[in-house]
Parts: C-alpha cells; structure tokens; sequence
C-alpha cells in the first residue's frame, strides 16, 4: 500500500474524528474561563445579561454565551478637575478636587452609564458647588476635612445605582482670585497691627501696675521701719521712766550726765580737733557723772 492510499484511508474514515476532536478543542476554548484577580467579566446569551464572572475559573455554555466585557476592580482615581464656586459670602473661588472609586458591581456599571468617569466629575462638581454655596470663606478655609467627608458622603449616594463605591474624595487646593487675595492679605496686616497695639498697651499696663506695686511696697516697709523705730524709743523712753520711778531724781540725773559725756566724747573724736573748751557748767556735770557712777558701782 503506497502513501496516497494511506491518505485516501485516513481522510474517508477519520476526518469525522478529527472534525469532533477540533470541535471539542474549539467548545473547551470557548467555555472555560480564566478571569484575572483585578478584573470581573460580563457574560451576555444573544445580547441579554448572563452572568458575572468572578476571579479563577469559570465555564461558560459554548457558541451561546460570550464575554462582552472585561471589567477593572482596582481602585481608580479621577483626573484632577478644577470648578468654580461661589462662597455665601459672595467669594468666588476655584476647587480642586481628586476622587478614588472602584467598580463593585460591573452589570450595573455597563448597562446603567456610558461613561463612568465624566459622570462621576460632573457629580462632584455639583455636590461641591452647593456645599461651598452654604458655607463662608473662612469656613471653608477652617472645615476642609468636614467638607472632604460631606462631599464623600454626598458622591456615594448619587452613584449608588452604578455599582460604584467611592473610596476617597480630596479638595487639593482652593484658589481665590488676585481681588481678593490682596483684600485678605490687608485684613490680615490690620488684624497683626491691632494685636500689636493690644500687646504695646497691656505692656505700658502692667508696667504702671509693677511701678505702683513697687512704690507701695516701699511706703509699707518705711512704715514697718518706722513703727519699729516709734517701738523702740518707746521701749526706751519706758525704761528711763521705769528709772525714774524707782531712784527718783539721781536716776534722771545720770541719764543726764551720760548723754553730756557721751556728746564730748563725739566732739572729741573728731578729726583734726586737738584743742577742747569745756564750760565750767560741763565740768560740773562730768564730777556728778563720777560720783554718780561711783555711788552706782
């Protein structure tokens, strides 16, 4: 048997089985399913949702149903979009935003949006218009995270029947116009300029109070130092009179005699003094201050 009619053989009895073998081959390719951990797949039979594939394998109906899209779950973000607004107190400003988000349900997010991210801006902008509308400049200067989570908030609830799950939304930056900057930058410098004149006068304030509290406090120590003087010549004044009551006369004239001594003995020692005229009435008071000290030892 030559080789044509090896051929011959083969091609009238096995290309039925070699038909069923690609048949099957092609029904495998087609029906099995290996889905990426990131990704969901949209399932359709004659044009109609079927099913949504999850990661790993799946098997699908050959020839019947196929996949008609292939869905991301990782988590996107928004180009950076920029939208005006106007303050309640009538201050434009200009918003930057930035959103995250990620499909949780790709069936509703094919059949329900065309495009995803367009309508997910044109939210957000309306949601940040309306909530800086409600709100004055310096509040939406001071409160930019309570901003962020109502904006959030306000997101998630629009696009809820998307199947879209909105992870973060971020205010980048809010700009203002020249206008109003420079109106914001001479309040700001008067403010620093009332404070200053604030400062400098409670300064010269606590400076007068120091200034009195230190006068004050030098007129009660005189007045302690006085007292104590007052006490002392009382006390001494009490002891000569104590004398005087109990030695009578001789006593007071002792006191007497002491003191007269006692102003020679100054004028005495004083510089350059070598020469002493003594009154004949001193005299005399030096010999009853002898006798009385004599008597007294």
């Amino acid at each position: 048997m030559n080789v044509d009619e090896v051929l011959q053989m083969i091609g009238q009895e096995g290309l039925p089985l070699i038909l069923l073998a690609v048949f099957i081959l092609v029904a495998i390719w087609l029906g099995v399913r290996i889905v990426p951990q990131s990704e969901k797949h949209v399932v359709e039979r004659f044009g109609r949702l079927r099913s949504v594939l999850g990661p790993g394998i799946n098997f699908i109906v050959p020839f019947l149903d196929k996949v008609a899209h292939k869905i991301s779950i990782l988590e996107r973000q928004l180009p950076t979009a920029s939208q005006d607004a106007i303050t309640r107190d009538n201050v434009l400003v200009q918003v930057d935003t930035s959103v995250f988000y990620r499909i949780t349900e790709p069936e509703k997010t094919v059949y329900r949006i065309r495009d995803v991210d367009a309508a997910i801006a044109t939210t957000v902008a309306g949601i940040v218009r309306a909530n800086i509308g409600q709100m004055d400049l310096d509040e939406v200067q001071a409160n930019r995270g309570q901003l962020i989570q109502t904006i959030k908030l306000s997101v998630e609830d629009a696009v809820d029947d998307w199947g879209i799950e909105v992870t973060r939304a971020e205010i980048l930056d809010v700009n203002l116009d020249q206008a109003t900057r420079d109106a914001m930058l001479q309040q700001l410098n008067a403010e620093r300029e009332r404070r200053a004149q604030v400062t400098r006068a409670e300064g010269s304030k606590r400076a007068v109070e120091l200034n009195a509290d230190a006068e004050l406090y030098a007129a009660e120590q005189a007045a302690k130092a006085r007292r104590v003087q007052a006490d002392a010549e009382a006390y001494a004044t009490g002891v000569v009179a104590k004398a005087i009551a109990e030695n009578g006369v001789e006593a007071a004239q002792y006191q007497v005699a002491l003191k007269q001594v006692e102003a020679l003995n100054t004028l005495g020692a004083g510089a350059g003094q070598h020469t002493i005229v003594v009154p004949a009435q001193a005299l005399e008071a030096f010999g009853d201050a002898f006798r009385m000290l004599k008597g007294r030892g």
